[in-house]
């Protein structure tokens, strides 16, 4: 569960969520990151957030 950032309700529920892979870092590594998606119940605001990251 995530807070929401523009209203600051906690325990706001996952919407969506997908795996993607992100930018290589200096030794050309790239990180597997699982993004979420989130829409905040009381104030209608969606965000994304990181939820874990691995490298691949």
């Amino acid at each position: 569960m995530a807070k929401c950032p523009k209203c600051g309700t906690d325990n706001v529920p996952l919407k969506k969520s997908w795996k993607m892979a992100g930018r290589p870092d200096k030794q050309g590594k790239r990180m597997q990151l699982e993004i979420g998606l989130y829409k905040c119940p009381n104030c209608g605001a969606s965000f994304r957030e990181v939820l874990s990251k691995q490298k691949i």
